[in-house]
């Protein structure tokens, strides 16, 4: 790079000379001046050019400091101790001693807790994977401890001085709505599971749809569904679903919607988005969830082995599954009837009957007289009377003329009166608004 700079100099400087010799021939001297002032810049600029070439950022010396820092010492209190959050859920073999251990707790405050009558009978009270909370010092002193209870109220245990106060009240939650779809492959609870909905969600929609939908006969592969609901959260966690607020259910081709709506009154119900009553006088099964194992009409009898009329349906369940009133109604008989076994007949309005037969026990409480609204528990599936396993035995009897429940045709109860119709829209529009925002989101999902 040099050597190219100095011969261009060289050149310039030849020019100057050949300047000033035309120049200096010439009179004029104003033109030699002009001539000077075009190439005394050209000259300076290749000067500036080459110096600036010259210097050498290495030429810069340069060394290494090396300095230790003093770190001040941080004193500590040997009576302090470090506090530590853990978190336990109840198992079944777990005794109150084996759990505050998991937790951390020392034998003394373990000691202390079992002498509180109360700590220990909300203690004794836990369910299987109840989450239990604890602050717990490092070196095993308790300091809190609480869990949510089956009552929906938080239980906690706080250290005072020496002892302990133990306290239960109504916690705050927080809730929020959730908003899932799903496909049928095999399963309504099978498509929920995989849509990450919760159980309780899942039965409350084959309830709402029961009077369109028999969920144990009428699902086919790809029937979709969308549902709004509830989901409260405590201490940002997730604790329990609630109410399902809006659903939509196509099956065979056909699209059922339900929006939830609470009257002034505070009576709610599901309803179709123009108002229509979702609710049917009666519901389809009594059971949530079944198979039927034997329909209404000819049969051969599986104990007698006789050909002879089967009066009713049978729904195959384990022993113990709750069975559900259908329709609102009044205990007429609960006891042993012959190959029924144990049986429970409801009399309903306008000459209307059910049987549900082959019981294990009645609930709590019930017995003629008693009056019941269509969904409560009644009673549990058992194997009493002429039965070779586990079922329901369910009758549908209209003026003593027994009737098949799976195929008679169930009225509506009463829709939103007129008069609250614009209530009843201002609440619910909303909520289909956002069930058709869930629909048009899966139809771009699919294209």
């Amino acid at each position: 790079m040099l050597w190219q700079f100095a011969r261009l100099r060289r050149k310039l400087r030849s020019m100057d000379e050949t300047i000033k010799r035309i120049v200096s021939r010439s009179e004029g001297w104003r033109l030699r001046w002009a001539v000077v002032g075009i190439a005394v810049p050209l000259l300076g600029m290749v000067t500036a050019f080459g110096t600036a070439e010259d210097s050498s950022p290495g030429s810069v010396p340069t060394r290494t400091v090396v300095e230790g820092l003093s770190i001040p010492g941080v004193s500590r209190d040997r009576s302090e101790t470090s506090a530590y959050f853990r978190e336990v859920r109840y198992q079944g073999d777990d005794t109150i001693g084996t759990l505050l251990a998991r937790l951390g707790v020392d034998d003394a405050d373990a000691d202390t807790l079992h002498g509180s009558s109360q700590a220990m009978r909300s203690l004794r009270s836990l369910r299987l994977g109840t989450e239990i909370h604890a602050k717990v010092g490092d070196d095993g002193r308790l300091w809190s401890l609480w869990f949510l209870t089956p009552r929906d109220t938080l239980f906690s245990i706080d250290r005072v001085d020496d002892g302990f106060s133990v306290a239960e009240q109504a916690p705050a939650f927080d809730r929020r709505v959730e908003m899932r779809s799903g496909e049928i492959s095999s399963s309504l609870f099978g498509a929920t599971d995989a849509a990450g909905i919760p159980d309780g969600v899942a039965v409350q929609l084959a309830d709402i749809f029961s009077g369109d939908i028999d969920f144990q006969r009428d699902l086919r592969r790809g029937d979709r569904f969308s549902v709004e609901y509830e989901a409260v959260d405590y201490s940002g966690r997730a604790i329990r679903s609630g109410r399902v607020l809006a659903a939509e259910f196509t099956n065979r081709k056909k699209t059922y919607r339900a929006v939830w709506y609470e009257d002034v009154g505070g009576k709610g119900g599901y309803y179709t988005p123009d108002g229509t009553n979702l609710r049917r006088a009666f519901l389809r099964s009594p059971l949530e969830f079944s198979r039927i194992t034997s329909r209404f009409g000819m049969r051969n009898h599986p104990v007698l082995h006789q050909w002879r009329a089967h009066t009713g349906v049978d729904f195959a369940a384990p022993a113990g599954t709750r069975v559900r009133a259908t329709g609102d109604g009044i205990v007429e008989f609960a006891g042993w009837r012959g190959g029924y076994g144990n049986l429970i007949v409801l009399g309903h309005h306008g000459g209307l009957s059910t049987y549900y037969g082959h019981l294990r026990g009645f609930a709590r409480g019930l017995r003629r007289g008693t009056r019941v609204a269509q969904g409560d528990i009644i009673a549990y599936v058992g194997q009493t009377g002429l039965a070779t396993g586990p079922h329901l035995h369910y009758e549908f009897h209209i003026r003593g003329s027994s009737r098949n429940p799976l195929t008679i045709t169930f009225p509506a109860a009463q829709p939103i009166p007129a008069q609250e119709l614009a209530a009843f829209h201002r609440a619910t529009d909303p909520l289909a608004a956002r069930l058709d925002l869930l629909g048009n989101t899966n139809l771009a999902l699919l294209e």
